[in-house]
């Protein structure tokens, strides 16, 4: 068996998007859609958005399905999985995208918050990616791509369960890459500020860009822009790619 897998060795292909209804995650489902990928479209709670998207690019000539599923639940993901890869045969690449960012500190974490934030940020990738290798080592080759942030590298005292489940998935990562390997290639993308939140104002778009090398923020493309070239990256595996202008050495 050929190690490694490129992305025209097998066509049509195919990706599953968690959470590619909404902001970094829709960006990523529409590139990898305008690449020539069939798309998965997960989402948990923003079907508008989702089946939004899926019109887009069936309106662009490509081919999308919306499938619904909680993280939380692990019978659902296992559910996510499957339907994935019923809806084109296959599942070339994952892009476990779909994340909560809980806002406390370690004194204000509760058993609630806390199985939230590791079930969606850390478990429901982990599962994911066991149900769907299989099927991507059978066929010789897969993808997959854990879209994590800059708290699973800095003590971001205020998310401690959030940083925690991201700095579990970072790790996840390189465990994956090394077991998976030599058919399954398996990173990491840490995004900086790319997307704000609707209504931040021009004084604190000012200030997140004064905190990286760069002295802007980004935009979700930028993080398109990684995963296509890990997903066309056929010698690299086990990397963490902080996509954030530079904040990483800045702060």
């Amino acid at each position: 068996m050929k190690p490694g897998w490129r992305a025209a060795s097998r066509e049509p292909r195919a990706a599953l998007i968690t959470g590619g209804g909404v902001r970094v995650g829709r960006a990523i489902a529409l590139g990898l859609a305008r690449e020539g990928f069939r798309v998965v479209v997960h989402y948990g709670r923003s079907q508008d958005d989702a089946e939004r998207v899926v019109r887009e690019i069936r309106d662009a000539g490509g081919e999308a399905v919306a499938i619904q599923a909680d993280l939380r639940n692990l019978a659902q993901v296992e559910r996510l999985a499957a339907e994935a890869e019923a809806a084109f045969g296959a599942v070339d690449v994952l892009v476990n995208n779909a994340a909560t960012f809980a806002g406390e500190g370690i004194g204000d974490v509760s058993p609630e918050i806390w199985s939230s934030a590791v079930d969606i940020n850390l478990r429901a990738p982990f599962f994911l990616t066991q149900h769907l290798a299989e099927g991507m080592r059978a066929r010789g080759g897969g993808v997959v791509i854990n879209i994590t942030d800059l708290s699973g590298m800095q003590a971001w005292s205020g998310h401690a369960a959030h940083g925690i489940a991201k700095a579990g998935l970072v790790h996840f990562t390189r465990i994956a890459a090394r077991q998976l390997g030599p058919e399954v290639r398996v990173n990491a993308i840490a995004p900086g500020t790319v997307l704000p939140p609707d209504g931040t104002s021009e004084d604190e778009i000012e200030r997140l860009a004064s905190r990286s090398a760069l002295g802007r923020i980004g935009d979700p493309a930028d993080v398109v822009q990684a995963v296509l070239y890990l997903v066309r990256a056929d010698f690299v595996t086990g990397q963490l790619l902080a996509v954030d202008g530079g904040r990483l050495v800045h702060d």
